[in-house]
């Protein structure tokens, strides 16, 4: 079977809730022996997964050097992938479809992040690109704070084919760009299928991921700072499209 590791408490808490049977095995430190321990391994005896006790050097060899495990890991199934054909499935069921498209995202703590806002905000799933970006490695998982386990993340080919192919859905493609007309609280979202896409942490969106995408916005900025991290400027942005047209007035 093959498997994959995520660690720390609050991103293993959140994969039994959401995928129980995703984990095959948890390991701790066996000196530990705190209330956060003890409730996390009386939830593993109800759930009936194998708990081992170890040492903290054990554990660090399945972590990456300046990670925060916590002293506790999780041996869990690999993450189901879903190619770019998944994108019909979405839209074929849902009538008003909403994605994020991370356009070469390449620091795994980068990409947790936007997860874990994309889920909270109610994104159908995530779009990214098969090379040049971040994968959803131990880090991602357990920065993304469980989003990566119930949210599909969509790996595709050619980044704009992706796009035309989703405007052919009748999906709206929105742009982030520093140089865009209209900033995300001037711009009227429709309240249709759309996609949000987000640039990489440098150089922002490609020229052809910006040439297929149907308006471009910004986020105003105030002080004398001239971006956001991409994954804050998410959480702004998805969270504008949540106020305007996602949630009750």
């Amino acid at each position: 079977m093959s498997a994959s590791v995520i660690f720390g408490f609050h991103a293993i808490e959140a994969l039994l809730v959401a995928r129980p049977k995703a984990v095959v095995e948890v390991v701790y430190v066996a000196q530990r022996n705190d209330q956060r321990l003890q409730n996390l391994l009386e939830q593993l005896d109800k759930l009936h997964i194998k708990a081992t006790p170890s040492s903290k050097e054990k554990i660090e060899q399945f972590v990456p050097e300046d990670a925060s495990h916590q002293g506790v890991i999780a041996l869990v199934r690999k993450l189901e992938e879903f190619g770019e054909n998944y994108i019909e499935e979405i839209v074929s069921h849902k009538e008003k479809p909403f994605f994020l498209i991370l356009d070469g995202i390449t620091d795994p703590h980068n990409l947790g992040a936007c997860l874990r806002s994309a889920e909270a905000a109610g994104v159908d799933a995530v779009i990214i690109p098969k090379d040049k970006s971040a994968s959803l490695t131990a880090v991602a998982r357990k920065i993304s704070s469980g989003a990566s386990e119930v949210l599909p993340v969509i790996k595709v080919t050619n980044l704009a084919r992706t796009l035309k192919r989703l405007q052919d859905y009748g999906v709206w493609i929105v742009g982030t760009a520093g140089e865009a007309e209209q900033n995300i609280y001037q711009y009227q979202f429709p309240n249709t299928g759309l996609a949000l896409v987000m640039g990489n942490e440098g150089k922002g969106m490609r020229r052809l991921t910006r040439e297929n995408c149907d308006a471009l916005v910004k986020i105003p900025m105030a002080g004398i700072v001239s971006s956001l991290n991409v994954s804050v400027a998410t959480g702004v942005c998805l969270f504008e499209i949540v106020r305007q047209i996602k949630s009750p007035h």
